[in-house]
């Protein structure tokens, strides 16, 4: 089951990416587009494997089932009608890459890797949890360093010639609700893509994501699978609230001024001992459903930096959409003019349109 904690961290492929020029060398660039290689491989169409009588009935059907939210993407949400999605791949291990991610000890600001082709972003992936994990091990003991696996990733058109981004067993068997946000957050990554800013474009594909997710279940889904998604989300969204507040705290504790490092670090630990203990009162509310546990297990100052970048800018995104009239092709090309500004002017324009940091600023009304 998909678990969107940092939401889901569904990775921007680098396999295309060329070395990085962190010094990452020759062996990075060839796992990368040999990994990738053997997934474009591994995948067939769609219409392959219904036909196989070897392939599972419930297989199928959540082909078929991915088949329609692919074609409910171009026809309800202006996204991309092209290769990406109409082929499947069974790889074998439970996640498409596994993404290292690394922040300061006293700060929640992404350690970044930067590429020729995508530019800089705050993680790095590899298609073997094997080496990932061992390149987790090279970096410096200061930094809190987090691995994790990724169900999917974009390849952001680029390899639309060679069939596209397939179908993956890694989240095929998702909650339907989940299944459709995921296709359309992948797919919003092939809408626009803004160089060396992974919080502007992480942060437009989950808006998309959770725009269009909640419209097809509204318009396609069974009451079932909406009842079933509904369990699902509140749980989500009551954990959301809790890292959040945790994110918050830590930020002000590292941005205090007067203390020194060894009283940050000390209410770093109170926070995060706080943190497990609330979560344990969640987890029990929720009659022991455990499905978080792995991300609270590794949970550092990597992980909550990583998850804000899926977070932070939502809310204006979803201003945005709202300002264009619920018209998601206006909403492209808006969001495309952002992306066309230089990074300070964009951040700048999104923050004038997030209603929470016009609520925050503005002046109290009561007494």
């Amino acid at each position: 089951m998909r678990l969107r904690t940092a939401p889901t961290a569904l990775a921007l492929a680098l396999s295309l990416s060329g070395c990085a020029s962190t010094g990452s060398g020759v062996g990075y660039y060839w796992q990368s587009v040999t990994g990738h290689l053997s997934l474009m491989h591994a995948a067939k169409p769609v219409q392959h494997w219904i036909d196989d009588a070897q392939t599972p009935d419930a297989l199928k059907e959540r082909l078929r089932l991915a088949q329609r939210m692919r074609a409910f993407a171009v026809a309800e949400l202006g996204l991309p009608d092209n290769a990406s999605y109409h082929r499947y791949a069974d790889l074998q291990r439970r996640a498409a890459v596994y993404n290292v991610v690394a922040a300061p000890a006293l700060s929640l600001t992404l350690h970044n890797w930067c590429f020729p082709v995508a530019g800089c972003v705050g993680y790095k992936g590899y298609f073997s949890e094997a080496d990932a994990q061992a390149f987790a091990r090279t970096l410096p003991d200061s930094l809190d360093v987090v691995v994790y696996p990724v169900p999917a990733y974009s390849t952001l058109g680029w390899m639309n010639w060679a069939g596209g981004d397939p179908l993956l067993n890694t989240f095929i068997g998702y909650p339907e609700g989940e299944l459709a946000r995921l296709l359309f957050h992948e797919l919003a990554h092939q809408v626009v893509y803004a160089k060396n800013d992974t919080t502007f474009n992480e942060s437009f594909a989950t808006a998309v994501e959770r725009l269009g997710g909640a419209r097809w279940l509204a318009q396609e889904a069974s009451e079932t699978a909406r009842e079933a998604y509904r369990v699902f989300d509140a749980r989500r969204q009551q954990f959301r609230a809790l890292t959040r507040s945790v994110r918050e705290q830590l930020q002000a504790i590292y941005a205090k001024d007067g203390w020194d490092d060894a009283q940050k670090r000390h209410r770093k630990t109170e926070v995060m001992t706080a943190f497990r203990r609330d979560y344990e009162a969640l987890k029990a509310r929720w009659g022991g459903y455990a499905g978080y546990d792995p991300w609270v297990a590794r949970a550092n100052n990597a992980s909550f930096g990583a998850q804000a970048a899926y977070d932070e800018l939502v809310p204006a995104f979803m201003a945005l959409f709202e300002r264009e009239g619920q018209n998601f092709n206006r909403f492209y090309d808006a969001v495309r003019a952002l992306a066309a500004q230089p990074k300070e002017a964009r951040q700048a324009a999104l923050k004038r349109l997030d209603p929470t940091t016009v609520t925050q600023s503005a002046p109290s009304t009561h007494p």
